[in-house]
């Protein structure tokens, strides 16, 4: 996500962004493995490591298809709770929506905004942004994409009574009005560099506003008037989502007549539906597959940019965590190289910060030396005591929720409990089931009684502000409620700059801060996993499969 992301990682930048999802990690392992990832007093671990960089490589994405298929079969970790544009904050729902809604401005493969329903986007002042709509795009009903329809789309993630898990996005909006039959103008309260950026993801989806109407309450659940390559098919609840080719496609019609996604819970039942080939790929592999997929023979694992960080996400400070020391102690009590090795099967890299390098790309040198001169990601259990006694915390509890996804996630909510309980805490972890994920991100509620849940938190668009903004007091994924007006000027000051060089400066100090209170506990970079079998080609490898319709490149491999 995330600009309220999220996510799926596991959810917001602008005034006040939301982005998508992100994951949270979670289960646990034997208490043996467990011991394995906690901080050793031999010294510090590699960063990045040999073994990392030899364990994969990033690749730019895969062979060109040779032609058309029929059909191919889809793994997910879980049913998306619904494919309402609005509320599609996590890979599942995503990775689905993408293929079916389409925004305003698209993601390439390669991660780069380019136009979609808008042919031409201008900002002829600071606070105002024009999309030029394409003409003759249908929906899929048959009906014309007009600027009615885009207003609608656009004014209901503002709605307070849709709830919108993309809210925050439009939090500087002024206004949405239609300026002419095929353009829709967006005013600014302030100037908001980042806002634009959003139009790209499910924040600037179009949908029918017809269609949105008619279905009710069956919208995104049943019902899904979009103008993607594919249009919503049959949904086989707990079992399956069917998308079928949309004839009628502005664009490049899709390789593939169906593609049907299979919900697969289990890790294990997931990888061996693609060593079978009861499924013919899919996205987040679950790590302690790697190894048997890549040497099963009947396909490519494929890695790609994912622009994702994974963290121990903070959710509440008014409890233990509240104090700086506690979260220190336990960011220095972890093994982030020993989770690296076994929880992504040495297929990433440890980080001290909580973005991905490839979010600067724009930086200046100087700025990318001060993004990243942050503390050592060193263990030091020792250090970690004399907090923990400090702070007057020994013996006190605390929560992570966890879930049975995959070893990656589970393996670092064990670390957590291991790595407090060496130091003195009393770690308790709570296992959610995988289909529930999305409601860590969205429900109060669901975040009662939990203190923190690991999360692979991906940038919803390519600038760090995506995750940085998470922090300003009152944004949608500020779950512990930190606030710092300090903080919250630097936002403020970084959203209002449309220079990237001059953004990107202050967006360092944003993580300088970030990272020095330990809001979220930084644990390693981790690449996007693909797996495709032999019968199948044409997938992109980079996260852009959240907003981009990838599943249309999707065709015979030979």
């Amino acid at each position: 996500m995330s600009r309220h992301l999220p996510r799926s990682a596991s959810a917001s930048p602008s005034a006040s962004p939301a982005r998508g999802p992100r994951r949270p990690l979670a289960v646990a392992l034997s208490a043996a493995a467990a011991l394995g990832l906690v901080a050793a007093c031999s010294g510090p671990p590699a960063t990045g490591g040999a073994g990392a960089a030899a364990a994969f490589k990033l690749s730019a994405g895969t062979p060109a298809p040779a032609g058309d298929i029929a059909s191919f079969t889809w793994a997910s970790y879980a049913e998306p709770l619904t494919l309402d544009y609005a509320m599609a904050f996590d890979y599942p729902s995503n990775t689905i929506l993408s293929n079916v809604c389409e925004s305003l401005m698209k993601w390439t493969p390669q991660l780069r905004e380019v136009p979609g329903l808008a042919q031409r986007a201008s900002h002829p002042d600071p606070t105002t942004w024009v999309y030029d709509l394409r003409p003759g795009v249908h929906f899929h009903d048959g009906s014309l994409m007009t600027a009615d329809d885009v207003v609608y789309s656009l004014d209901r993630q503002m709605d307070p009574k849709t709830g919108a898990a993309w809210a925050g996005v439009f939090q500087n909006v002024a206004s949405i009005t239609k300026t002419g039959p095929l353009e829709v103008t967006v005013k600014l309260k302030t100037p908001d560099a980042v806002f634009p950026q959003y139009m790209a993801t499910a924040a600037g989806v179009v949908a029918s506003e017809k269609g949105i109407k008619a279905a009710g309450a069956n919208w995104g659940t049943g019902s899904l008037d979009c103008t993607g390559p594919f249009k919503l098919g049959a949904w086989n609840k707990g079992q399956s989502i069917e998308l079928d080719r949309f004839t009628d496609y502005w664009g490049t019609p899709a390789k593939a007549g169906k593609v049907t996604f299979e919900f697969l819970t289990d890790p294990s039942a997931r990888t061996n539906a693609m060593l079978t080939g009861a499924v013919d790929g899919g996205y987040l592999i679950p790590t302690e597959s790697y190894q048997r997929l890549r040497d099963s023979g009947v396909g490519t694992l494929y890695f790609g940019e994912s622009l994702s960080t994974v963290n121990v996400n903070v959710t509440n400070m008014k409890g233990v965590l509240g104090d700086a020391r506690v979260r220190q102690a336990l960011s220095l009590a972890l093994d982030r190289s020993g989770f690296v090795k076994q929880g992504l099967a040495g297929n990433g890299q440890v980080t001290n910060a909580l973005t991905d390098k490839a979010a600067w790309a724009m930086a200046d040198p100087e700025t990318l030396k001060s993004a990243f001169d942050l503390p050592s990601t060193a263990p030091d259990l020792a250090r970690a005591k004399e907090l923990i006694k400090e702070a007057g915390a020994t013996g006190k509890t605390v929560t992570v929720a966890t879930s049975a996804i995959g070893q990656d996630v589970s393996l670092l909510a064990t670390a957590v409990q291991a790595a407090g309980t060496e130091i003195g805490l009393d770690v308790q972890v709570k296992t959610i089931a995988p289909d529930a994920f999305s409601a860590l991100f969205t429900d109060p509620k669901a975040r009662q009684g939990i203190d923190m849940f690991p999360e692979t938190y991906y940038l919803s668009i390519t600038d760090p502000m995506d995750l940085l903004a998470n922090f300003q007091t009152g944004n949608y994924q500020n779950y512990a409620g930190y606030s710092n007006p300090a903080y919250d000027k630097l936002v403020q000051e970084a959203v209002g700059t449309d220079d990237p060089a001059s953004r990107l400066a202050v967006e360092a100090k944003l993580q300088q801060i970030a990272v020095q209170q330990n809001l979220w506990i930084p644990v390693a970079n981790w690449p996007t996993a693909l797996f495709m079998n032999k019968r199948i080609t044409g997938a992109p490898t980079t996260i852009s499969y959240l907003y981009y319709p990838w599943a249309a490149d999707i065709g015979a491999a030979r």
